[in-house]
């Protein structure tokens, strides 16, 4: 009789690992990075960077198949919300096997503003599937060079 090592987790750990692969995964449960800005309705979680550079902050997200046009962003009480879908391809294929790894669907990400975004000035733009909202800083965030006299 062979002894065997049961793990009740694992097929659960390999199922989540795979989520996170594809872009979409409940974070809570996979590691702690306390990134909720998708929500239980979405189907897909664009990939998105931020970075922050002197005058504005950056946001962009690769949309890939995504009209511009049906990108819906809001701004609310200091959220940034993005959102929209991807329509998914109609395949008939008679024979053979398929994968298929594009998903579609719903997409929503939100962002809490930082207190020096101006959200009067955000800008967006899509093109190529990328998105790129732009958030200017408030001109008294901005550094101010202070001239030393002698």
């Amino acid at each position: 009789m062979a002894l065997t090592n049961y793990e009740p987790w694992g097929l659960l750990d390999r199922f989540n690992q795979q989520l996170n692969q594809l872009g979409y995964s409940d974070k809570s449960l996979s590691s702690n990075d306390n990134d909720f800005s998708n929500v239980v309705t979405s189907h897909w979680r664009p990939a998105v960077d931020i970075k922050e550079e002197a005058d504005r902050f950056l946001i962009t997200a690769d949309l890939p198949g995504v009209d511009p046009k049906d990108i819906e962003i809001t701004m609310d009480n200091g959220i940034l919300t993005i959102k929209g879908e991807r329509e998914s391809e109609v395949r008939d294929e008679k024979e053979g096997y398929k994968r298929v790894e594009r998903v579609s669907g719903t997409f929503y990400r939100r962002f809490s503003l930082p207190d020096t975004a101006d959200a009067e000035r955000i800008e967006a733009k899509g093109k190529d599937g990328v998105l790129e909202v732009i958030l200017p800083k408030h001109e008294k965030v901005q550094p101010r060079k202070i001239e030393v006299k002698s």
